[in-house]
This record gives structure tokens, C-alpha cells and sequence, in this order.
């Protein structure tokens, strides 16, 4: 059952996370720098602040009596993953919603996934980093080498994705127009790499971060709180959350600032020629769904955990939602049959990758 409701919560973060973007297609007559940053202060400090004053409780005890050197290093961690999102954004404008967000997330799934159980394997690495399972723990467990299988499977359903783009863009060189009007596969798969790398960072920081959770964790069961249930309370992550966006929010802040000042963009807060309140409220939309998918997120890391599973389905369920969205806005219209098979295959073995995630997580293979 915990299985059955970790993919479900897993999903609905990453369907979230996939659709976020869209409501920023509706912004009219705003700069990138402005619609980015007012979005952004609903997905870094507004919502994570409201969900952790509504469910952790204690919250504020929690952080000024938690050891100084896990709160910096969670903001942190944070700091780094903000940078990936800055260069998130400039990906998908360059490969476009599906294939940018196979490739990026894929890049992510991977180091996310595996970066830190490789890194615990190696000399006294593991003593330093976030306590967790090390990559000869996974090859140890029937659950591991499952996930292990289930991350093959989604790499290849990314490389097959890839392929996909390179035909696209042979196929569609001299066709620029629609959404395919800035298509520039080199330069954004460099983007990609760089964002997708940095973007795992948010993965670190959850581990780095979970002495804050497991504080309120305690907190709820001793007080018998709703939403405990296997000695885990449902939004304890939340208050992790809120730490790891603060550092998002530091960088994204820094980048936009500069860019109104640069740009002089400034005005575009209060221009009256720009349909202010309908902007507003659909960056308020982007910024507000753009959380969802780490709140659900953290629902569903108190059933199967923050391991390699955790990390591949949501990123998985990620790219299969900005896929669908992709077709949605044709984004693969005028490429040939092959070349949609190819995207096709890819998507499938995606999606193949989070059923694996689920058997590995199962009960009947926790008890091999």
C-alpha cells in the first residue's frame, strides 16, 4: 500500500512540476525577468512558507535549535540547485518543453539519483555526506538492483529521446517557425547538461536536511497527530523544503534583480499598459504549481523514502507530463514517422522505468 501510495503521490508532484510553465505562456507584455521573479516568490518563499506554518509544527524551535552546520549546508545545497533553475528555463526555450525536459531531467534523474550512494563508495566520503544507502548497499538488496534496472531503463528511454531530437532538428533545419522558432539543439543540450547537473542538488539537500524532519516527525507521533502513519508523519519534509528554497530563492533573486536593473525592466511591475492583474495571477498560478511538485513530493518520500526510487519517479512523471504538453503545443509536428516513433519508444520505456520503481518498492520484494 505504501508503495501504491508513493507513486501516486510521486505522480501527482511530478504532473505539477511538468505543468508548471504553462500559466507563464499566458503572461503578456512582461519581461522573462519579471514574470520569472514574481512566480518565483510564491514557488521559494511564499507557498513553502504557508505549507510549513500549516503542518510542521514547532517550526521555528525547530530551526534555531538544529545544529547551525546542517541548516547552512541544506541552504546550500539549495544555492547550487538554484542555479540549475535559473538555467532550466533557458533549456527548454532552446529545445523546447519535450525534449528539453527528457534530456534535462533525465541528467538530473541520474545524479540525483546515484551521485551520493557513489560518492559514500568512496574513501571516507560516506562519514561526511548525509547518512543513506551506498551504491554496494543497492547491489546488495533484491529492492537495489531493481531500482538499479529501472534506472537503465529510464537512461535509455532518454537517449532514445535525444535521438529523437538530433532527427528533429536534421529533419527540421530549414523549417524555423511556431514553437520550433528557437530550436538550437547544441546549445541547449550544454544547457541542459549544466542545469540537469546542478538541479540533483535539490535531492542532496532533503538528505542534508533531515534532521529538521525527523524533528517533526517526533513532534506529531508524540502528540499523536493526524497523518502519521508507520511512525512517519505525511509533511514532515516540508520544513526541509523551506530551507533548501531559501537558497533557490537568494540565487534567482541576485539573477533577476540584475537583469531589471540591466534591462530597466522595473517598470513593467506597474505598467497599466500590460494587463497587470491577469499577469499577476498567472505567475501566481506557475509559482503555486511549480511548489505542488515538492510538496507531493514529500508526501510521497514518507512511503518508499528519499532514495534512488524517490528521485526517479518523480523526474520520470516529470518528463512524461512536459512530453504530453509538448505534443500538445505540436512541438513535434512536421518530423517524419520514424522520428516520432523514436520520441514514442522513449516516452514508453519512461514510463516503463516508474512501474519498476514501483515493483522495487513493493512489499512483496521488501520481504526477498
Amino acid at each position: 500500500m505504501n508503495a501504491i501510495l508513493g507513486i501516486l503521490f510521486h505522480s501527482l508532484g511530478g504532473a505539477s512540476s511538468g505543468s508548471w510553465y504553462m500559466p507563464y505562456n499566458l503572461v503578456r507584455k512582461w519581461r522573462w525577468e519579471i514574470y520569472w521573479i514574481v512566480g518565483g516568490l510564491f514557488s521559494w518563499l511564499i507557498m513553502p512558507y504557508i505549507a510549513t506554518v500549516l503542518t510542521s509544527p514547532g517550526w521555528q524551535d525547530i530551526l534555531s535549535e538544529t545544529d547551525s552546520s546542517t541548516v547552512r549546508l541544506t541552504y546550500f545545497l539549495g544555492l547550487m540547485w538554484g542555479i540549475g533553475g535559473l538555467t532550466y528555463g533557458l533549456g527548454i526555450r532552446y529545445l523546447g518543453m519535450s525534449l528539453g525536459n527528457s534530456v534535462l531531467l533525465g541528467i538530473t534523474s541520474l545524479v540525483g539519483s546515484l551521485g551520493l550512494p557513489i560518492l559514500r563508495n568512496i574513501g571516507n566520503l560516506g562519514e561526511v555526506l548525509p547518512v543513506g544507502d551506498s551504491f554496494t548497499d543497492m547491489l546488495a538488496t533484491t529492492s537495489g538492483r531493481i531500482i538499479l534496472f529501472g534506472i537503465l531503463v529510464l537512461m535509455v528511454g532518454i537517449v532514445l529521446c535525444g535521438k529523437a531530437g538530433l532527427m528533429k532538428d536534421k529533419e527540421l533545419a530549414d523549417v524555423k517557425e511556431g514553437v520550433n522558432t528557437e530550436f538550437k539543439l547544441t546549445k541547449g543540450l550544454v544547457i541542459a547538461v549544466i542545469s540537469g547537473v546542478l538541479s540533483a542538488f535539490f535531492s542532496f539537500g532533503i538528505d542534508a536536511g533531515k534532521e529538521m524532519g525527523e524533528a517533526v516527525r517526533e513532534i506529531a507521533v508524540t502528540n499523536n497527530f493526524a497523518f502519521v502513519s508507520d511512525g512517519k508523519y505525511l509533511f514532515e519534509n516540508n520544513i526541509i523544503f523551506l530551507v533548501i528554497l531559501w537558497g533557490g530563492l537568494t540565487t534567482n533573486l541576485i539573477w533577476s534583480v540584475a537583469l531589471i536593473l540591466k534591462n530597466k525592466t522595473g517598470r513593467d511591475f506597474v505598467d497599466a499598459k500590460t494587463p497587470l492583474l491577469k499577469n499577476y495571477l498567472f505567475c501566481a498560478l506557475a509559482g503555486t504549481t511549480w511548489f505542488l511538485q515538492f510538496f507531493f513530493y514529500g508526501m510521497g518520500e514518507t512511503k518508499i523514502g528519499n532514495g534512488a526510487s524517490s528521485w526517479i519517479l518523480h523526474m520520470s512523471t516529470i518528463i512524461l507530463t512536459a512530453n504530453f504538453w509538448g505534443f500538445w503545443r505540436k512541438e513535434w509536428s512536421g518530423v517524419s514517422n520514424k522520428t516520432k516513433a523514436t520520441i514514442y519508444w522513449g516516452i514508453g520505456l519512461i514510463l516503463l522505468s516508474v512501474i519498476i520503481m514501483g515493483i522495487a518498492k513493493s512489499d512483496f520484494v521488501n520481504t526477498l
